[in-house]
């Protein structure tokens, strides 16, 4: 099969011919329709994550299933599948508690094994980790569910508790940041959107921020305190960056609630977060990784039935080869939306 392969750290992604990969046991091959790039991403190819080299990339997918283990009894061949980015072992106490996210002995995509960047991929637990697709549902929408969106849905919905009429922060319009606003507006709170790039903007105001902020020069937690009465219920930093974060935290009033999503690589150690203002004011500090594949349902409903349309999330989609090309670049792409990595486009 075809995939984009890195051969080290910040080395030059190649498009090649690599073995196609088998089923374990208790997984499937996924046929790839569709697969996104983000910022995770990056962050492998950047030297974040402990990768095994040769790798291949890729954590967001939906495809059909090509080959099933002898120990799956859920799916089959030909089934319309995705995966959240974090595939949980499906034995452990959190994976049978519904939290598989947290599984300690997680696999992802991508990350701890070969992922989505090519025409096939092997998935684990296929029993505990597979999504079914409805048939309303394209490949390339039900790709960009499997990190950023579901992250948000989860950090928005199950992390933060949003409410209705409440104010939230969103710290960076990139996919996850407008998938944010996108679910944020559906709930019914009312959404300030910061980012550096005017075009995000223009696309967070069109799903449902009531307000943008170009974060360049601008004072971010004194500008939402006006806007807001005094700060944002909860905020949630989409970026995950030292200033980003802080901008985040201090944009909310008291007693509110930040989820961080975007990963804080260390600097000189540890990410510093504004920690005196946590405790004076009492916020709450959350994280949010991914969602498990069983609260996908409600999720995949709303977005069955058109509530939720994170299709229009979608900016581009491109191939392989193009793919290889912007990946050592995407963390400063000026991006207004979710990149599609279509395997089958020459």
């Amino acid at each position: 099969m075809r995939a984009v392969v890195l051969d080290a750290v910040r080395a030059r992604p190649e498009v090649r011919e690599v073995p196609d990969p088998a089923a374990p046991p208790s997984g499937v091959v996924v046929e790839v329709g569709a697969t996104g790039m983000c910022r995770s991403d990056w962050h492998a190819w950047a030297g974040h994550d402990d990768l095994a080299f040769p790798h291949v990339p890729g954590h967001e997918l939906a495809g059909v299933v090509v080959e099933v283990g002898p120990e799956v009894r859920r799916w089959h061949v030909g089934d319309r599948v995705t995966v959240p980015f974090v595939c949980g072992c499906g034995t452990c106490d959190w994976c049978r508690g519904g939290d598989a996210q947290v599984c300690p002995d997680q696999e992802q995509p991508g990350f701890t094994h070969w992922g989505s960047f090519a025409e096939r991929v092997a998935l684990h637990a296929a029993d505990t980790n597979l999504v079914a697709v409805p048939h309303e549902v394209d490949l390339a929408t039900a790709a960009g569910l499997g990190c950023r969106f579901a992250t948000a849905y989860r950090a928005l919905v199950g992390r933060a508790r949003l409410g209705p009429g409440e104010w939230v922060t969103v710290v960076g319009a990139g996919g996850v940041g407008l998938s944010a606003v996108m679910i944020a507006a559906a709930l019914g709170a009312r959404v300030v959107a910061v980012d550096r790039n005017p075009e995000a903007l223009a696309v967070a105001a069109s799903l449902g921020a009531e307000h943008t902020l170009l974060a360049d020069g601008t004072d971010v937690p004194a500008a939402v305190a006006d806007l807001t009465g005094g700060g944002g219920h909860v905020a949630v930093d989409a970026v995950g960056s030292e200033q980003t974060c802080a901008d985040a935290i201090l944009s909310l009033r008291r007693r509110g609630r930040h989820v961080q999503v975007g990963l804080l690589p260390p600097v000189e150690g540890h990410p510093r977060v504004p920690m005196a203002r946590v405790i004076a004011w009492e916020l709450d500090l959350l994280g949010s990784h991914g969602m498990a594949a069983a609260d996908y349902p409600e999720m995949m409903e709303l977005v069955r039935s058109g509530a939720l349309r994170p299709q229009l999330l979608v900016e581009r989609t491109i191939g392989l080869e193009e793919a290889a090309a912007l990946l050592p670049g995407f963390d400063t792409a000026a991006v207004a939306g979710m990149t599609i990595i279509d395997p089958r486009r020459p």
